[in-house]
């Protein structure tokens, strides 16, 4: 979180809350929710990290899903996969066995629809209420607390849960049933990724051509070439630096449910196939965990 904090919240009733998961998203997540005057509960997998959390904002942690989520009115997660979600939702120690009837999961981790729809009928079936609710924004968008969250669920438990949320949230906005969350989170990333791929290609080709590129961009970024990658990544892609930002080690992997995605509604999307495997191609080159604006690395 940085030092002083620019967000200014809504003001809300204050809720018990619990926030599962403190990567790099979550931590300054649950910082706002913290700051935003909630009662907030922590768990993390690594322990360390919740007493980091603990160390920085008013709160507390729990060793476990169950009791972080024991006695709160809205449980948020944010973790790597499905299987992770699975891990920290299900089970003896898992944060449904700890919730109350009526409480409301909301879901931050980019996850697959099916796993939304699944964890949403367990939740029905224990008198829980289950929201799908990627976001957009990236590691800044979290700290600011100014990311777009994408829903899927019930109206009435998205209405609830959306004025807490709006503590690291610009936008929180429903757009149909279970799964129809984590489905927008999927559309998000296919226009970044050809979006990025055409970034890539044009300031090569500038640079080829011999182009003050910097130059070229402040006046391209005033017509309709414009956009969030244009403005906030031409300037680092002409530099050759990528170490920030959102990996591409987590860009292939919601690509990957993209196309599991489109294998199974039959959607065709040959521009995001390719750029899937040339992200493969920055992997191979040691780009792991560099921007996803690296792609440019591959035709320097």
């Amino acid at each position: 979180m940085p030092s002083t904090n620019p967000k200014t919240y809504e003001p809300t009733a204050p809720r018990k809350v619990a926030f599962l998961g403190l990567g790099v998203m979550g931590f300054p997540m649950a910082g706002h929710l913290a700051l935003a005057g909630h009662d907030v509960t922590v768990y993390n997998r690594s322990a360390a990290k919740a007493q980091a959390w603990t160390g920085e904002f008013k709160g507390r942690s729990a060793p476990t899903p169950r009791e972080a989520a024991s006695g709160c009115d809205i449980v948020f997660c944010c973790v790597g996969n499905d299987d992770d979600l699975r891990t920290v939702v299900l089970g003896e120690q898992g944060a449904f066995a700890g919730m109350k009837p009526g409480t409301i999961f909301v879901d931050h981790t980019t996850a697959s629809a099916n796993v939304a729809r699944e964890l949403s009928e367990v939740a029905k079936g224990k008198g829980l209420q289950f929201v799908d609710a990627p976001v957009s924004g990236g590691q800044a968008g979290a700290q600011n607390g100014m990311l777009t969250v994408m829903c899927g669920g019930d109206a009435k438990a998205f209405e609830t849960a959306r004025p807490v949320a709006m503590a690291f949230s610009r936008a929180f906005t429903l757009l149909g049933p279970s799964g129809a969350g984590q489905l927008a989170k999927m559309v998000n990333q296919i226009c970044i990724a050809g979006l990025v791929q055409g970034l890539s290609e044009g300031i090569a080709f500038g640079m080829r051509a011999g182009l003050d590129m910097e130059q070229v961009l402040e006046v391209i970024g005033k017509g309709a070439a414009q956009s969030w990658q244009m403005d906030n990544r031409g300037k680092t892609m002409i530099a050759g630096k990528f170490d920030f930002g959102f990996a591409v080690d987590w860009m292939r992997k919601d690509l990957g449910l993209v196309l599991d995605e489109a294998k199974r509604n039959g959607a065709r999307l040959p521009v995001t196939a390719l750029v899937d495997q040339f992200y493969a191609d920055v992997q191979e080159m040691g780009g792991k965990r560099w921007d996803t604006s690296s792609l440019i690395k591959r035709i320097r």
